[in-house]
């Protein structure tokens, strides 16, 4: 490698975090190069060259879940956020800048983001509705996005991925309602969800965007690729930004209802001439009395260019023939 190096033009090149051979990294450095060295003591690669994997984040679950990749990256974020340092600063910039770039490599143009609560049971009739959402999606021809978390991102993430019929999802929600939540242990949870991965084939286009500023809450299994990052605000920007086809909000709580009037906010400025993707509500009695968003949103859009681009529906089977206009 060294030979190659020394008969090619590195002027302007970037070599991140390599290894080279005695004496080749001054000398391509002294012909122009830039050379980023491999920073210390991290639990991760800040130069990464893709997505996270599922089966990578949780390697080791089987001694327990805070042995995972991911349980030790939360550790460390958790630290340095009490110890901060320019070392662990860089890392993390690098890190989430070289996941987004990843992510905008993947196959995402159309894209529908889907948000919703982490609280959504397994068992529970609404996490079977977002797992049916996120099928009738997949079968329309959109990669689907969520916020890579439990409950409702879940089970749209599941129905999005699962290859199979109607049937092998009905199967597999089963299967992981035996564990219905992460909030009494993690191992359980997680297991289940890897017995739906190696049962039934999941390579839709189905992607998750978590972030360890909720590091309590684990990534779920269902995602063909898992772009995890540490800040949240990356997170949101790049959720709502690559959701160019809609954006459907199932019941949530604060992260939810962030997500709605960070996205309102672009489509608020809009002009008629501009092309504003659908936001969609799902759940009459809860965003207009549980957790009343609606009401606020219909005053922001009264006399504007997206009010005809925001609705409220009271079922999932809605959504996809509002997508479609």
């Amino acid at each position: 490698m060294a030979a190659v190096l020394q008969a090619t033009d590195v002027r302007g090149a970037m070599f991140l975090g390599c290894t080279f051979a005695p004496g080749s990294e001054a000398e391509i450095e002294a012909r122009g190069a830039l050379v980023f060295p491999g920073l210390p003591d991290l639990p991760f690669n800040p130069y990464r060259t893709g997505l996270y994997s599922p089966a990578e984040l949780y390697a080791d679950l089987d001694a327990g879940y805070r042995y995972t990749r991911d349980a030790v990256i939360y550790r460390w974020w958790r630290h340095v956020g009490q110890h901060r340092s320019l070392t662990s600063e860089l890392a993390m910039t690098l890190h989430d800048h070289a996941i987004t770039e990843a992510l905008g490599d993947c196959a995402l143009a159309g894209a529908i983001g889907v948000m919703g609560g982490h609280r959504v049971t397994r068992d529970s009739a609404d996490y079977a509705a977002a797992a049916d959402l996120g099928r009738a999606l997949a079968q329309a021809g959109h990669a689907v996005i969520t916020g890579g978390g439990p409950g409702a991102m879940e089970a749209v993430n599941l129905g999005a991925g699962l290859a199979g019929t109607a049937a092998d999802l009905r199967a597999a929600v089963d299967l992981v309602s035996a564990a219905p939540t992460f909030t009494a242990a993690v191992e359980p949870w997680a297991q289940t969800a890897f017995t739906v991965t190696e049962r039934f084939e999941l390579q839709g286009a189905s992607y998750g965007v978590p972030t360890w500023l909720y590091g309590h809450e684990p990534p779920n299994a269902f995602c063909v690729g898992v772009a995890k990052l540490f800040s949240n605000a990356i997170r949101e920007d790049v959720l709502l930004r690559l959701a160019s086809g809609g954006l459907v909000c199932l019941p949530g709580a604060a992260g939810t209802v962030q997500e709605i009037f960070q996205a309102v906010t672009p489509r608020y400025y809009a002009g008629a001439d501009e092309s504003i993707a659908p936001l969609i509500l799902v759940g009459v009695d809860y965003w207009t009395t549980a957790m009343p968003a609606w009401p606020l949103l219909s005053a922001l859009a009264d006399g504007r260019a997206m009010s005809a681009r925001l609705h409220l529906v009271d079922s999932v089977a809605e959504v996809a023939g509002l997508l479609s206009d």
